[in-house]
């Protein structure tokens, strides 16, 4: 669905106030058997387009696909499954730890289909510094323990929903190495999860090389240092630049209903170290922009934060 916000007054109010509807329809668990015939063909495409090398960015457009349907209906049941174990290694992050796909669960009928592989991380090379090492086991230990729930979650869901005789569901779990210098490495976990439309959100894992310990927004900053303010005041610029250049792109930044409008992030907030050293801030689906505009990320250039890094 594409927006215009270039029209006169009343055109954008009514612009805004379908953005405002779409929002609250959001949370509504309806859709037409048509509907849920036409995503689940556009499951299988995807699906297809897997099998034959292009799994990740397949689903990936296909997410952004669905993601302009929620904006009219929204969420079945969720998803079914097939156990198959593997310790399948992909690439090795730094030199004192590695990613394996720990467990794949795949599952596929006319209705339901499942596609996850479980991440794990995994001491590589033992450091001579036993405290950086005990920190280590321990950070890993404490996301694989995080990634296990989150995926046995899923996969929960969507078991208890194969009995359903209406409606089609899929998810998909997927990772991602974001970064990896010799300083720290972050594993990007991916999740996308469609029941009658669908949605996608990501989890951020971040450890410091240097002392073995999950890194915090605030521990890549000068102690005391306000990095709230100028995070949040930049990504409310590069949104407006956005929404400028792009009619289609809308951003919550200045709507009428004030609770809605982006304010400012948290500690809490999303985030990862990109290659060049950079802070990327990463929103979910729904957090800071209607649903069709997706997961999006912002990357705050280093001048923003010279003064206050570490």
């Amino acid at each position: 669905m594409d927006y215009d916000f270039s029209g006169t007054k009343e055109q954008n109010a009514l612009v805004e106030q379908e953005l405002q509807k779409l929002k609250k329809e959001y949370h509504k668990q309806q859709m037409t058997k048509e509907q849920q015939e036409q995503l689940f063909e556009k499951m299988k495409e995807a699906k297809n387009m897997n099998q034959i090398g292009e799994k990740r960015t397949g689903m990936i457009k296909f997410a952004v696909a669905a993601a302009a349907l929620i904006a009219i209906f929204v969420a079945l049941p969720n998803t079914s499954a097939t156990i198959a174990n593997a310790m399948e290694q992909i690439p090795i992050i730094g030199s004192l730890v590695k990613v394996v796909t720990f467990r794949n669960y795949e599952y596929e009928t006319e209705r339901n289909m499942a596609d996850i592989e479980i991440p794990e991380i995994k001491p590589e090379n033992q450091t001579e510094n036993i405290e950086i090492q005990e920190n280590l086991d321990r950070s890993t230990a404490e996301v694989n323990a995080e990634i296990q729930e989150i995926t046995d979650k899923l996969i929960q869901e969507f078991e208890q929903n194969l009995n359903e005789e209406w409606g089609h569901q899929a998810v998909t779990v997927k990772s991602e190495v974001l970064a990896t210098t010799p300083d720290y490495f972050t594993l990007k976990l991916i999740c996308f999860q469609a029941a009658g439309s669908g949605y996608e959100w990501n989890y951020f894992y971040t450890i410091d090389l240097n002392t073995g310990n999950r890194l915090q927004l605030k521990d890549i900053f000068v102690e005391g240092a306000d990095y709230i303010t100028p995070i949040s005041e930049n990504i409310k610029q590069q949104m407006q630049a956005q929404m400028d250049a792009d009619e289609n792109v809308y951003y919550w930044l200045n709507d009428e209903i004030e609770e809605w409008n982006f304010k400012a992030i948290t500690d809490e907030t999303s985030f990862y170290l990109n290659e060049n050293g950079n802070v990327v801030i990463g929103f979910n689906e729904g957090d800071v922009a209607p649903m069709y505009m997706g997961t999006v990320e912002f990357e705050i250039p280093a001048e923003v934060l010279s003064s206050i890094r570490k």
